[in-house]
């Protein structure tokens, strides 16, 4: 699978996962996801993606200033429900980075490493989302605003052509290449813009 070259360009981000340890899934249960393992999972790259790759990395990077975080022992939860809009893909890169699952979630080794429920949605939040730890119950606030990082303009006459099939190739790779131009422009240029992904303990809306 091929990847726009920007991608390499994206910090990685690097776990411990005590499960994986014990389990000899990864050795010291280090895990390191990159921008295009959100992708795989996805199935694209967009904005959405994008951001809820900003989010996990800024959330953890709060909850843990000093140490790995640690997959596996953060509860996330969502203001909004699962189905609406992009709310799932959120939820479900998050899961990725943090372990943090659903109802289907892993039950744990006995009383360890349950990963079951602590994915939600459908919290009263004054943010989109809320990481908090598990074993001091830290907690951190944030909200990515998308809207920071304009779309460029031609991309309002490409849209409608490219989704109802009328492009042409030439217009296909265009709307394409500036989907992608907006995307690297959020990871790279824009990550640590406090407009762009206002992140604290309070206040975030």
């Amino acid at each position: 699978m091929s990847f726009p070259d920007f991608f390499a360009q994206i910090s990685p981000m690097a776990l411990h996962d005590g499960l994986a340890e014990v389990l000899g899934a990864a050795a010291g249960g280090v895990i390191e996801y990159r921008y295009e393992d959100a992708v795989r999972l996805a199935g694209h790259s967009c904005p959405t993606v994008a951001g809820a790759w900003l989010l996990a990395r800024h959330g953890l990077a709060a909850l843990y200033p000093d140490s790995p975080p640690e997959r596996g022992q953060i509860r996330v939860e969502l203001r909004a429900a699962q189905d609406a809009g992009t709310t799932g893909v959120v939820g479900s890169v998050l899961g990725l980075i943090t372990g943090a699952a659903g109802e289907g979630g892993f039950k744990g080794l006995g009383t360890r490493f349950v990963r079951r429920n602590l994915l939600t949605y459908g919290v009263a939040l004054p943010a989109e989302v809320r990481f908090t730890r598990l074993d001091n119950g830290a907690a951190v606030l944030l909200t990515y605003h998308p809207e920071v990082v304009p779309p460029a303009a031609a991309m309002q006459a490409l849209m409608p052509r490219v989704v109802s099939g009328l492009a042409d190739a030439f217009e296909c790779a265009e709307f394409a290449r500036l989907w992608q131009e907006r995307v690297r422009r959020i990871l790279l240029e824009q990550a640590d813009d406090p407009a762009l992904m206002r992140c604290g303990p309070e206040g975030m809306a």
